[in-house]
């Protein structure tokens, strides 16, 4: 049995090979997300985390385990993905100033033709930023292909003054729920 991440995500990596697994495969679902977008932000984590993890294990051996994720920002009911543009970046920035959001994470898993999809929830307190911080930020470039157009494993972190549920999560991959979900797939990490 590989297991395989289906994800491009340099921090979802990072996270698994904490983790142990050093031999992970990396194969990033590559297809559309199609999602009623209209979902619960826990509904929808999970529907774009399926979609990854079904693409990439249709191509598969039925007996590897396929891991696909999803994280979203949601904040005054409105879902924030990855900024397309260093525009929606700081305008994405300036909502969250000063403000909590929460954070969502999908994550589905994928072996022998079952599915197993659950979400993680956290929520994340921002200070109040300044334009010129807002304007710095996005000219280093890390908003661009995060969540909420922050890292807060980066330099996103200077603005985060608590956390409140998994951290991991806030990065992209909730540890602790994909342990327990790797356990009941027979996978133990210690």
């Amino acid at each position: 049995m590989e297991i395989i991440l289906a994800s491009g995500s340099p921090r979802r990596k990072e996270l698994m090979e904490m983790l142990g697994f050093k031999n992970l495969k990396i194969i990033p679902a590559k297809g559309e997300e199609k999602v009623n977008l209209s979902l619960a932000p826990g509904a929808l984590v999970e529907a774009l985390a399926t979609q990854k993890a079904l693409e990439v294990a249709e191509n598969r051996n039925k007996e590897d385990l396929v891991i696909g994720a999803d994280t979203i920002v949601f904040h005054n009911g409105k879902v924030m993905g990855k900024p397309h543009s260093e525009k929606e970046a700081r305008d994405m920035l300036s909502e969250l100033s000063g403000d909590v959001h929460q954070v969502y994470t999908g994550v589905c898993l994928v072996k022998d033709g079952q599915k197993t999809a659950r979400h993680e929830l956290s929520r994340v307190h921002f200070r109040s930023l300044t334009e010129a911080e807002i304007c710095a930020y996005v000219k280093t470039g890390e908003p661009m292909d995060k969540a909420g157009a922050y890292g807060a494993q980066g330099l996103g972190a200077l603005f985060v003054k608590g956390i409140e549920g998994d951290f991991f999560n806030v990065m992209g991959l909730p540890v602790c729920l994909l342990g327990e979900m790797l356990k009941e797939q027979g996978v133990y990490i210690l």
